[in-house]
């Protein structure tokens, strides 16, 4: 294997290689040693770029971020439009890497990414939050897509069973078997992941900010 050192290795073309290997192999597959090869050099010329694996993946997180469309809203958009928007494109985000989730939760934003969120809250300032207000009600959002999508990601596979067969065996612990409202409300439709279950978490999200702006 040839090393080119840094000759042709940019902090970007590390990062985008990463990300496409993230998808491949997940974090937990994602080796300094096993980007390197994907690279074509050794190890020693990735650190030309990161000093250690923990930057390497404070880099991705940020890249991630940034793919979202991170910045102000528009010219005459509602901040409740604006943050349900950024909401989901930040979900959109995420659900394109395998394991991002995991990796945005440990992760420091970078100089790119705070300035644009100095920026965002500055826009929420400008519609009547506090500094205060606006920096916790952002970080709201985030950590709700943040987790959400963890969940997703995370979900148990395999020898769980049919969706049937895991709401018999779930009714079976509860007393009032299907007739209980754990029961009913999946039945009905009450799925805690997807769409769904995503929007009408956005929703009282900005019903609570909206309660707390008028306070």
């Amino acid at each position: 294997m040839v090393d080119k050192g840094r000759a042709g290795l940019t902090r970007r073309r590390v990062i985008e290689t990463a990300l496409r290997l993230l998808n491949e192999v997940g974090l937990d597959g994602l080796t300094v040693r096993r980007l390197a090869a994907e690279l074509n050099v050794q190890n020693p010329a990735l650190y030309w770029h990161f000093r250690n694996k923990q930057e390497l993946l404070d880099g991705m997180a940020e890249a991630i971020t940034l793919a979202a469309g991170m910045g102000p809203p528009a010219e005459g958009e509602s901040w409740e439009d604006w943050l349900t928007d950024r909401a989901r494109r930040r979900r959109h985000s995420l659900l394109a890497y395998r394991d991002a989730a995991r990796i945005i939760a440990n992760a420091r934003l970078g100089p790119a990414a705070t300035r644009v969120v100095d920026e965002e809250l500055a826009a929420m300032i400008g519609y009547g939050f506090t500094p205060v207000l606006a920096l916790r009600t952002g970080m709201a959002f985030v950590h709700y897509v943040n987790g959400f999508v963890l969940q997703e990601q995370t979900a148990r596979q395999g020898d769980a069973g049919s969706p049937a067969e895991q709401l018999a065996a779930l009714a079976e612990q509860l007393d009032g078997g299907t007739s209980a409202p754990l029961i009913v409300a999946l039945l009905e439709g009450g799925s805690t992941v997807g769409d769904q279950a995503f929007e009408h978490g956005l929703r009282m999200l900005v019903d609570g900010a909206r309660a707390a702006l008028a306070d």
